[in-house]
């Protein structure tokens, strides 16, 4: 996935489907300066990460 689009995502009121790893997540919030993703798993909430945009898959 590119920054761009990850952002559109985190600001979107829709749900969109995000997989990082095979996981389902959620997008917080994307760093455009680092291409990074702050992302946490939608069956576990409280764990959260930071991945590199790239790496994240839109369904």
């Amino acid at each position: 996935m590119n920054v761009g689009r990850a952002k559109e995502i985190v600001e979107s009121a829709d749900v969109i489907n995000v997989t990082y790893d095979g996981t389902p997540v959620i997008i917080q919030h994307v760093d455009e300066a680092t291409k990074m993703a702050r992302i946490y798993s939608r069956t576990d909430p409280d764990h959260e990460q930071e991945v590199p945009v790239l790496n994240l898959i839109e369904e």
